[in-house]
C-alpha cells in the first residue's frame, strides 16, 4: 500500500500539471492571440509559438492571414446617369487584435460593418464618373482612389486595407435592352446613311461612265466619217484616173458595181435582154433574166 507522503506527492504533481496547463497556450504561424482577464483585454499576442498566462485568463485567437470581405451587389447611379450592378471585393489583415475586438468585437461583424463603408464609398465616386470610365483604363484609377479613402477608416478597426476591386460590373436587365435597343437604331441609321452614300456614289459613277460613252462613241462616229470621206475622196480619185485613161473600163466596173447592188439580195428581175443594163452581156441570153 502507497504512503500517505507518495499519494500527497503524486496529488502535488497532477495539480502542478493542471495548473501548468491552464498557464500555457499555444499561438500557431497564421494566428495571433488576445489575452483576456475577466473579460477585458490584457495584451496582444503576435509571435508564433508557446506562451504563458494566469489561470485566471483566457485567449482568443484571430486569423494572421489576408481575409476577403464581399459585399452584397449594389445597384449604382453613374454621373451619366446610367444604373449599374457593382459587385466589389476588398481584402484586408487585423494588425491591432486589441483595437479590432474593441471596434468589430469580431470578424463578421468587422465584414458588416466595413461592407456598408465599402459600398457607400463606392457609390459616391462611381457617382461622379461615367460609363465609359468603367470600360476603361480609369476603372484602375477610380480602384485607386476608393482604396485611399478606405485606408484610414480600416486602421480604426486595426486593420490593414491590402486591395479593394470591383470584381463585376453589369447592366440591368431594363438598361441592357435600352442600350441594345439604342446601340441597333443607331447602326441601323448608320447603314442606312451608307446605303445611301454608296447609291449616290453609284449614281455619279454611272452618270459619268454614260457621259464619256456617249463622248467616245461621238468622237468615233465623228473619226468614221472623217475616214470614210476620206476614203470617199480617195477612191473618186482613183475612179476619175481611170477613166480618164479607160472610158470603157470604167464603164463596164460602174455597171458590175451595179449588178452587185441590184442582185445581191436575191432579188428577182424581169429585164428585156437588149435592155442597156445588160449591155455588157451576151446577147443570146434569154429573154427572161433572174
Amino acid at each position: 500500500m502507497a504512503s500517505p507522503k507518495l499519494i500527497a506527492t503524486g496529488v502535488v504533481v497532477v495539480i502542478a500539471a493542471v495548473v501548468a496547463s491552464m498557464c500555457m497556450f499555444t499561438v500557431r504561424q497564421d494566428q495571433q492571440a488576445l489575452v483576456l482577464q475577466f473579460g477585458n483585454p490584457v495584451h496582444a499576442v503576435s509571435e508564433p509559438g508557446l506562451h504563458f498566462k494566469l489561470p485566471i485568463q483566457n485567449v482568443e485567437y484571430y486569423e494572421r492571414r489576408i481575409l476577403e470581405l464581399d459585399p452584397p451587389v449594389q445597384q449604382v447611379l453613374l454621373s451619366d446617369q446610367k444604373r449599374v450592378n457593382v459587385d466589389s471585393f476588398a481584402r484586408w489583415r487585423i494588425v491591432d487584435p486589441l483595437q479590432f475586438r474593441q471596434r468589430a468585437t469580431n470578424a463578421a461583424n468587422f465584414v458588416q460593418l466595413f461592407g456598408q463603408r465599402l459600398n457607400s464609398v463606392i457609390r459616391g465616386e462611381l457617382a461622379q464618373a461615367p460609363l465609359v470610365a468603367l470600360l476603361s483604363d480609369n476603372r484602375s484609377q477610380i480602384m485607386e482612389k476608393i482604396q485611399a479613402t478606405l485606408i484610414e477608416p480600416a486602421k480604426e478597426f486595426g486593420v490593414e486595407l491590402i486591395d479593394v476591386r470591383i470584381g463585376r460590373t453589369d447592366l440591368p436587365q431594363e438598361t441592357s435592352q435600352a442600350v441594345y435597343n439604342r446601340m441597333r437604331s443607331s447602326r441601323i441609321a448608320e447603314a442606312a446613311q451608307l446605303r445611301a452614300e454608296g447609291e449616290e456614289l453609284k449614281a455619279k459613277i454611272q452618270a459619268e461612265a454614260d457621259r464619256e460613252r456617249v463622248g467616245i462613241l461621238a468622237e468615233a462616229r465623228r473619226q468614221a466619217e472623217v475616214l470614210r470621206g476620206e476614203g470617199d475622196g480617195e477612191r473618186n480619185i482613183v475612179l476619175g484616173e481611170a477613166y480618164g485613161k479607160d472610158a470603157g473600163f470604167f464603164e463596164f466596173y460602174r455597171s458590175l458595181e451595179a449588178y452587185r447592188e441590184a442582185l445581191s439580195d436575191g432579188s428577182t428581175m424581169v429585164i428585156s435582154p437588149d435592155s442597156e443594163f445588160f449591155q455588157y452581156f451576151n446577147n443570146s441570153t434569154p429573154g427572161a433574166t433572174r
